[in-house]
Formats: C-alpha cells, structure tokens, sequence
C-alpha cells in the first residue's frame, strides 16, 4: 500500500488519495499511456519495457513496469493519465532510514573516541591536500578548534604523499609547510584567508610572510624531496596518474594516510564529522585531563566543501583519493 500521502495539483484539480472530480481514464488506457509515454520519452533508442500489471491504488494509478534489463520498476500516473510518477518514496520508511544512519554515525564517534589514546596535551596531524575540496572542508572545520584550544594542542598540518590538482597544488604545499616551518605563528591567519578564495600571493601580502624567508625554504624543501624534478619526471607519479609529494612520505605510509582529508590524533588515525563541534569532541577525548575550552560551543554544522566560508556540506563525505 503506498504510504506517502501525495498531494497534487493537476490541471486545477488536487488529489489527496481519491479522485475528487478527476475523470479516470481506466487501467488498459493508463497502461498504454504509461508505455508510451515511458518509450517515446525515457528511454534510449532501441531500448523499451512492458506493463506487467497496473492497478488503482491511493487515487492514482499503480504500474509496474518491465525493463529490458529484466528490473522490475513501480511507477505512478494520474487518474486523468496527465501526471507520469516514476517512483513514489515512503516517507516513513525514508525517516527511519536516515535516523539508522544518524544512530551508526553516532556510535562509530562514541567508538572512535573511546579508541583514542590519552595523553597530557593532544597532538593532532590533519593530512590534505592543498586543493581538494573535501581537504579544505575539514581544514575550515578544525580553524576555530585550534582557536579555541590555542597552546593546549600540539596541531601540525601535513600532506597527501601525492596531488591530484596538478603543479598548483605541489607549489601551494610547499608554501604552507614553510610557512609552519619559519613562522609558525602566521599558518592559521594564512589558512583564513587562503580557504576563502585560494589567493596564494594576496594572502602571503595580508598576513605578513617573510617571502625572503619562504622562498628559501621552498627552493630548499623543492631540491631535498625532488618535488618539481618528480613533476616533471612522469615515470614517478603514483599510478602514472598523479605527481609525488614526498615531504611526509613516512607519515603517510605510517598512519595509512591513502587520501585527503587524514586525521590522526595522538598517533592514531581516526574517524571524525568535519564541522566544529564533532572535531572538538573527537580532539578533546586524546587528553588525559581535558582543558577548558573542550567546553566551548561550536557550531555542529559543516561547512561546504571547497573555497569559501559561506554555506554548509555533508560532515562525513567525500574525500579526494585515488
């Protein structure tokens, strides 16, 4: 029995699960005009199904219909025939769906958390890639964290051991880890600013960076891990798909770091949400004794994937992997 309650507005007359001075064109004709419709109008060249049984059912008619593949797919039309359904989702069903998968979210965090080893001040390594966008949604979820945690979290920035976003993310990750590298104090603002909108040189300018400094450190770094030698060299890349970043190689081969974003706390790769909230809570469960701003309120709502701050994302997908 279908158990959403459709309510429709056809042709000036609406249909809340009876006819309601709707002419019913009857079921050999809903039958015809279903696989035609469905033909002429759904499907490729070459390619049709057949009406296996139709039925009246909650004020429209009820049509199954055969694939060529041998599926079996249920569909809906109007009493008038004007309306073409191709599914029917129950909302009861759908409901308790989503709140199973809120409630498995949920446990596998209270695990997680439980799973993380206590120690006197946290150490956390979040593991991206410069340009991914789902490497930029936890990044823009962790800043107010580290914020609010300030000098009680050891916090270090790392990186995928290869770039999917070609020699502009190589030359970003290269920026950054220098920047933490000699100024340590300018990641954070730097990371503000660059998440926006991804403006390498206007955030350099606005944050103050010794570029003397940094592009020392880059050339350095750049010779002593064969970054851009790798780039160019293609026999290197990963699969023979995507150049090299080697700079935290071991970090990567040690945690199982296979793509962006990577969280490892207290020397453990874990599971998070990527809005505020979740990542306080699962940092704030590595510490022996938690510190005050573990009770900070942050916000639970995750923030779009991507550059920029506006909007909001999935807390729990995506990820850029080979």
């Amino acid at each position: 029995m279908l158990s959403l309650l459709l309510v429709l507005t056809v042709a000036g007359c609406t249909l809340t699960g009876q006819s309601n001075a709707v002419k019913p064109i009857g079921l050999d004709a809903a039958k015809a005009k279903a696989v035609d419709f469905i033909n002429k109008n759904l499907m490729q060249a070459g390619s049709e199904v057949s009406v296996k049984e139709a039925s009246e059912e909650a004020g429209l008619y009820k049509i199954i219909v055969n694939m060529s593949s041998g599926q079996e797919v249920t569909s809906y039309l109007t009493l008038d025939g004007k309306t073409f359904f191709p599914q029917a989702m129950d909302i009861a069903e759908i409901e308790k769906s989503n709140a199973d998968k809120e409630n498995q979210t949920a446990a596998a965090a209270a695990q997680t958390t439980v799973d993380i080893t206590k120690q006197d001040k946290a150490k956390v390594e979040l593991f991206v890639m410069s340009h991914c966008p789902y490497g930029t949604q936890i990044e823009k979820g962790i800043l107010p964290v580290l914020d609010a945690l300030g000098d009680d979290v050891d916090f270090e920035l790392k990186f995928c051991d290869y770039a999917m976003h070609d020699k502009t993310e190589l030359d970003e990750q290269l920026n950054q880890y220098c920047i933490q590298k000699e100024e340590p104090a300018k990641l954070i603002p730097y990371l503000y600013c660059f998440l926006e909108a991804g403006d390498t040189q206007g955030c350099l300018a606005k944050t103050g960076v010794n570029t003397t400094r940094l592009n020392s450190c880059v050339s350095a770094t750049d010779k002593e891990y064969g970054v851009t030698v790798g780039y160019n060299d293609k026999s290197t890349w990963k699969s023979d798909r995507f150049p090299v970043f080697a700079v935290y190689q071991a970090d990567n081969t040690a945690y199982g770091i296979t793509g962006s974003p990577g969280l490892v706390v207290n020397g453990k790769k874990i599971s998070s949400g990527r809005d505020s909230a979740s990542l306080l809570k699962t940092i704030c469960a590595g510490y022996t004794d938690e510190p005050a701003a573990c009770a900070s309120e942050l916000t639970s709502a995750a923030p779009s994937a991507g550059f920029g701050f506006s909007g909001t994302g999935g807390s729990d997908g995506g990820g850029c992997a080979e």
